[in-house]
């Protein structure tokens, strides 16, 4: 257990200078495949005892995480990134015999894994459907006068996956008044007004917003069955 805890924790960097072997004094270059290590320095694969591991790539995860698995020894790979300012995972040195072991394993059982991966994102569908069909009954519970069909297209618009729109916000998940009123007002400046004109023309769009809000609020109030 103390051999898997240490294995766990390897790190294997590329250098982004150039770099020399603290043990054998081989003059490395840009781009090596070194280990740090407090007492020793920076260390080769070959001093480090690490060349027998082959290099596994990102882009599978169950061969990734079973060859993990099934290696007693194992390095994650790091690069510094410059734009990100951080290092970042190029993927996991392993033993041969764990890889090939990994790859039998997957090619048995893809069909099962494929069937799987089909049945979750079909869940996700309905679960997101389910939301949406939610998100619309508030719409309409709120906004009763609202043009027919006109909660379905708001609830999917802003309850769009991944959009970072008001609908995926967690005050949304909660069917919040105000989440929904944002929604509502949102789908009316582009619907409802000439919003997306004075955009197109040149306007701020703070200054576009101020020129619609009178129109907005008369929609809204009329949806609302104020007017």
């Amino acid at each position: 257990m103390k051999q898997e805890k240490q294995s766990a924790d390897l790190r294997v960097f590329i250098s982004t200078t150039d770099s020399t072997c603290d043990e054998c004094g081989e003059e490395l270059g840009r781009g090596a495949w070194i280990t740090l290590q407090k007492e020793k320095g920076a260390l080769c694969l070959a001093c480090a005892d690490l060349d027998h591991l082959v290099f596994l790539p990102p882009g599978d995860a169950a061969i990734t995480r079973r060859a993990r698995k099934y290696s007693t020894l194992a390095a994650v790979v790091l690069k510094w990134s410059r734009a990100r300012k951080r290092y970042e995972r190029q993927g996991l040195l392993v033993e041969a015999q764990a890889t090939e072991k990994a790859e039998q394993e997957c090619l048995a059982d893809i069909e099962v894994r494929k069937r799987r991966r089909e049945r979750e994102a079909a869940k996700r569908a309905e679960l997101d459907r389910q939301y949406v069909e939610q998100f619309a009954g508030r719409v309409r519970e709120m906004f009763p006068r609202c043009l027919s069909g006109r909660e379905i297209a708001i609830a999917e618009h802003a309850c769009l996956k991944y959009s970072g729109r008001v609908g995926r916000s967690a005050a949304a998940k909660r069917f919040d008044e105000e989440a929904v009123r944002l929604a509502v007002v949102a789908h009316i400046r582009h619907t409802e007004t000439e919003y997306d004109t004075l955009l197109a023309s040149g306007y701020d769009r703070w200054d576009a917003r101020a020129q619609v809000e009178e129109r907005v609020d008369r929609v809204m109030s009329q949806w609302q069955g104020k007017k």
